[in-house]
């Protein structure tokens, strides 16, 4: 790929998003936008958080991508006694072959993999929950003063259940501005669901073929840094974030009267370097406004807080974002 001009890099990205829906079709049904915003995060080097209930075909969807793209991929169970080590590893005695003497080997743990699938993060301490997260940041861990880089690319997808709270640890927003986006997983349409028990409930095992290798997508990765975006463009994005601060002199009443909170400037940069990947896989070498409009929901979500007012009159985060995006001009 590293050969390919840049038009035949963009027509075989694009080419390669209509082979990859093709694909993930054959598995899971519906939740095309979910599937794209993945993509998205996966070329914007980003991770995600899902939020969704039980039974939405979560870890199955990870598991697929995995397979689809021939990516390493671990699954995490999330406990109250899960510890560090589970994640990272931990490092063991073991002697050596003719000498009798004995040393220290590190075991990695399943953190060393190109997928990882942090399921139901949120009910870990947040002692573990940080070890993650500094993995995600830092993308290499450290034990016993040694240094060990993580597997390129890494791609770190955790789950959260909205429902049974009881027992849970909440991320702090701290700690959620460490993902890209937060994708929201609703349920199927009733066409899809029929489709879906019909698809899941026979004997007909569906083939997948192989998209991308590990090389293909760190290729896509630096290319999409290199798409070019507009000042406007930039402007467009930052004059977003800002209006989520109720501090800040950009910030519409309603922001100052239901928000807590705003999101940093981590969320401009989300906003154009996940519009990139987004202009790329729709066959474009440019990002446009629309976009960073498209992409507002999952970068925003989870970066802004609302506060008393907000939760009394049943106004969501959700509500905010769109009410931004429709006054902000572009």
């Amino acid at each position: 790929m590293s050969e390919l001009s840049g038009e035949e890099i963009v027509e075989k990205v694009k080419q390669a998003r209509e082979k990859m829906v093709n694909e993930l079709g054959k598995v899971i049904v519906g939740q095309s936008d979910v599937l794209e915003q993945i993509a998205i995060a996966m070329f914007s080097r980003g991770h995600v958080l899902l939020m969704g209930v039980p039974g939405l075909g979560k870890t199955l969807l990870v598991k697929t991508i995995a397979e689809i793209f021939t990516l390493t991929y671990k699954r995490i169970q999330f406990t109250p006694d899960l510890m560090p080590a589970d994640i990272f590893g931990t490092e063991v005695i073991e002697e050596e072959p003719g000498t009798g003497k004995h040393a220290f080997k590190f075991v990695k743990g399943p953190v060393f993999a190109n997928i990882v699938l942090a399921d139901e993060i949120n009910r870990t301490p947040p002692k573990t929950q940080a070890a993650l997260l500094e993995a995600m940041g830092e993308r290499h861990v450290t034990a016993g003063g040694t240094t060990y880089e993580l597997d390129d690319p890494f791609f770190v997808l955790a789950t959260q259940n909205p429902i049974e709270l009881e027992g849970t640890y909440p991320l702090p927003e701290a700690q959620l501005d460490r993902f890209l986006f937060n994708i929201v997983i609703d349920y199927l349409s009733t066409e899809d669901e029929i489709k879906m028990v019909s698809q899941t409930t026979s004997t007909k095992v569906p083939q997948i073929d192989k998209i991308f290798d590990a090389q293909e997508i760190i290729e896509i990765q630096n290319i999409v840094r290199q798409v070019p975006v507009s000042d406007n463009v930039v402007r467009y994005a930052v004059n977003i974030v800002s209006a989520t601060r109720p501090t800040g002199d950009k910030a519409p009443d309603f922001v100052k009267n239901h928000l807590r909170w705003g999101a940093g400037s981590r969320a401009s940069q989300a906003l154009i370097l996940a519009g990139k990947a987004r202009a790329l896989l729709h066959g474009r070498y440019n990002v446009a406004i629309e976009d960073v409009k498209e992409l507002a929901l999952p970068v925003l979500r989870h970066r802004i807080v609302t506060n008393f007012n907000a939760d009394a009159e049943g106004v969501t985060v959700e509500d905010i974002i769109k009410k931004i995006l429709d006054i902000t001009p572009e």
